[in-house]
């Protein structure tokens, strides 16, 4: 997958976020997006302003969005308004829905 996401960047773009790097940057954010109760967590918008920060380029932010599409396919429960919301609520501006059915490269 990921080298399908570099042969769609930019020219001169690779992608350097790795899975592993989303998964840390998300993984406060599972309770929130599974039980849809109350607000996401101080943790959780903090490793989402991270993952905006290191996701820059169109290959990493194609990347970032494929590991979370993964992601969110181990996790059944998760509410797809609350998914799509967090941004929001987080007041981090993000350039794709977060979304079990983002299409990452468009």
């Amino acid at each position: 997958m990921v080298t399908m996401v570099q042969f769609m960047a930019e020219p001169g773009e690779t992608a350097v976020v790795s899975c592993d790097e989303v998964d840390e940057c998300l993984v406060y954010c599972v309770p929130y997006l599974t039980s849809r109760t109350g607000y996401p967590s101080a943790l959780c918008c903090g490793g989402l302003a991270k993952l905006e920060k290191i996701a820059v380029t169109t290959a990493e932010k194609q990347t970032a969005c494929s590991c979370i599409k993964q992601a969110a396919a181990g996790f059944p429960s998760i509410k797809e308004d609350v998914a799509s919301s967090l941004p929001n609520k987080c007041n981090v501006q993000f350039n794709y829905p977060i979304s079990k059915n983002t299409n990452c490269h468009e």
